[in-house]
């Protein structure tokens, strides 16, 4: 098939406006304002700005009306408990009016905000549905982070209720959530009236009276009186959702996403980016806590028709590196999406692939992968064992949906080891110098959107409009800085060589090392620190700190730095992966008193580098090297 993906970037670019109104007939609109697009709103201008809509009725309502009502909506599959469900379009609605009832019966209305801190269950889903349809703008917190992490959180978003479960299950552990909600809280300033708790049977949760309740006991008095409870008008530029992601302070950023360009750019992606009709299976192999669960487990799948599957499990161990392919053999899923890491723990479990073999992968077509750098081999290995197009994709928590990729739904591109592929509609993608001059193709500069930024992308942060200005569009005006940089080749695709500020990638989960920097320093024998991301075969990056001690400090270091891996796991999580930690006597640094990060990164990762200009002192990298040594990890550069 001849790819239509020159003439379809081409119409945008000509009509950006038209573009977007087609691509919005594909939404139930309760009222269209006479505006596409006003620049003169918001921080860039703001899409669909007088149109009214309720996402939930889109993801819904609408198909149990138009005869999905007995299609399978939403599949559970859980191996770390042994359990699954399916939900009908119909049964998922059902239980979706029975939580926005017990919601609405606690005083949760239009623009309140509720936290969602829940493990992979059917529930989580059901949460953010069930803020949709009342207005309510939802808040997940990834159930891996700490009491610390929430609390934070808290006080950012003000919620009026948290929705929650009894406990996460891990491999061989369960992960009592209530006691960190309850310290959470007890940390924070602002109190929630409410606190909404599905009670799992491996582990329940003790309810504190009046403001705990036992969400599934009341969803079920709510489903046997049969309890319908109607979509609530929102505007298009009305929030939906604010998801936080890590800040280069370590305060976390509020990403806002509004509803009625979300779903105008979701829906266009999962047929022409995605290549998915309605009524197919579809698999996003994330975390409801991560961005790509927001857009692609809950609202993209739902909104297209199709059956969305949460698995609750993990690539390897539960219980075996075949899990995958028994997910897509078993309920005929047609495209997975997830992250390379998971493919890096398949491959070193199952080499050679002989769980693969085991299952009927006939009706699997496509494997997308987002999140971090796909390395070619893993590409490769994949692309061998399975047989079908492997589409490495590329966009950020603050986009939505993707920037960059191979759009199978407009006929595949010929793919270039190690490059996304092409810009989207909706993206003007260029490379910038630090001075914001455009730059020669196949010249590594800044990564950056012409703005304005197209529909499904963030128009603010929470209540931080000034941030949102100073961290994404004062360093390069008329342009979204993506804070990475790449380059572009002569045939317009992009390669991202790296980071441009201090977030780290492990495991597809963006992570600030200022924020694990700031725990560290918090340790009483730690003077100064810095952590970098040195490069990890399974997780991609991995984060290691290093701690200059105070004068007189005599314990042995091997104690303190278990206390520095510690203190991060309780501050910030497991999610972080800390578990390197090295005290040196002194950190390299430029005359100015910059620590060098960057050299330190590369003598850990065993790159070549260049003694920096402005050193204070050469000697310093040679403790650093000897120091990783003897940690086993890197060399002199």
């Amino acid at each position: 098939m001849t790819s239509k993906y020159a003439e379809t970037y081409q119409s945008w670019k000509t009509d950006q406006e038209g573009f977007w109104e087609r691509a919005a007939s594909e939404i139930d609109w309760l009222s269209k304002g006479g505006t596409v697009f006003a620049p003169d709103q918001g921080q860039y201008g703001r899409w669909f700005p007088d149109w009214e809509c309720n996402t939930c009725y889109n993801c819904l309502d609408r198909h149990v009306e138009r005869g999905r009502r007995g299609q399978p909506a939403l599949i559970y599959d859980s191996p770390i408990t042994g359990q699954q469900a399916s939900y009908t379009y119909e049964e998922l609605l059902d239980r979706v009016q029975a939580m926005a009832g017990v919601m609405q019966d606690q005083g949760i209305g239009k623009g309140d905000r509720v936290i969602i801190y829940m493990p992979m269950i059917p529930e989580a889903a059901m949460a953010m549905l069930a803020c949709a349809r009342l207005g309510a703008i939802h808040s997940v917190v990834f159930g891996g982070f700490a009491a610390h992490e929430l609390a934070t959180r808290i006080d950012d978003a003000t919620p009026k209720a948290i929705i929650a479960a009894s406990c996460g299950i891990e491999p061989g552990r369960v992960v009592a959530y209530k006691p960190l909600i309850d310290a959470a809280i007890d940390q924070a300033g602002h109190k929630p009236e409410t606190c909404l708790v599905i009670q799992r049977e491996q582990q329940l949760a003790e309810l504190k009276p009046g403001r705990d309740h036992d969400l599934g006991a009341l969803m079920d008095e709510e489903l046997a009186e049969g309890r319908t409870v109607p979509c609530v008008p929102v505007k298009a530029t009305d929030p939906l959702y604010v998801l936080y992601t890590s800040g280069t302070t370590g305060q976390p950023k509020g990403v806002v996403r509004d509803n009625g360009g979300h779903m105008v750019a979701l829906k266009w992606s999962m047929s022409n980016l995605y290549g998915i009709d309605p009524g197919e299976v579809f698999w996003a192999a994330s975390d409801v806590g991560w961005v790509v669960g927001h857009s692609y487990i809950v609202y993209a799948p739902l909104l297209h028709g199709c059956t969305t599957i949460v698995f609750e499990g993990k690539p390897v161990g539960t219980p075996d590196a075949g899990v995958f392919w028994r997910v897509i053999s078993e309920h005929s899923v047609v495209s997975l999406f997830t992250a390379p890491t998971a493919f890096r723990a398949i491959r070193k479990e199952d080499p050679e692939g002989k769980l693969i073999s085991e299952y009927d992968l006939s009706q699997f077509r496509s494997l997308f992968l987002a999140g971090e750098r796909a390395d070619p081999e893993t590409v490769n290995w994949a692309a061998e064992q399975l047989q079908v197009p492997i589409v490495d994709h590329w966009w950020q928590t603050e986009t939505g949906w993707c920037m960059v990729g191979n759009p199978l739904g407009l006929g595949r591109l010929p793919v270039k080891p190690g490059s996304p592929t092409v810009p989207m509609p909706g993206y003007d993608v260029q490379i910038l110098d630090d001075a914001g001059h455009p730059l020669a193709a196949d010249t590594l500069g800044n990564i950056v959107v012409k703005l304005p930024l197209p529909p499904g992308c963030l128009p603010t942060l929470w209540n931080a409009d000034q941030r949102f200005h100073d961290a994404y569009l004062a360093e390069f005006p008329g342009y979204y800085k993506t804070s990475d940089a790449g380059i572009i080749d002569a045939d317009g695709y992009l390669s991202i060589m790296s980071r441009t500020d201090d977030i780290i990638n492990v495991a597809g989960h963006r992570l600030s090392t200022g924020a694990m920097e700031e725990v560290l320093a918090t340790h009483p024998d730690v003077a100064e620190c810095a952590v970098i991301g040195i490069a990890d075969k399974l997780k991609g990056q991995l984060p290691c700190g290093f701690a200059v001690l105070k004068a007189g400090v005599n314990r042995p270091h091997e104690e303190i730095e278990a206390e520095l891996i510690k203190l991060v796991r309780d501050q910030i999580g497991p999610v972080a992966a800390f578990k390197i930690a090295v005290t040196v006597d002194r950190l390299p640094k430029t005359r100015s008193g910059k620590i060098l990060r960057g050299t330190m990164r590369q003598i850990a990762d065993k790159e070549e580098y260049k003694m920096p200009a402005t050193i204070d002192d050469p000697a310093i990298l040679d403790e650093i090297s000897e120091a990783l040594a003897a940690h086993g990890i890197g060399g002199a550069g």
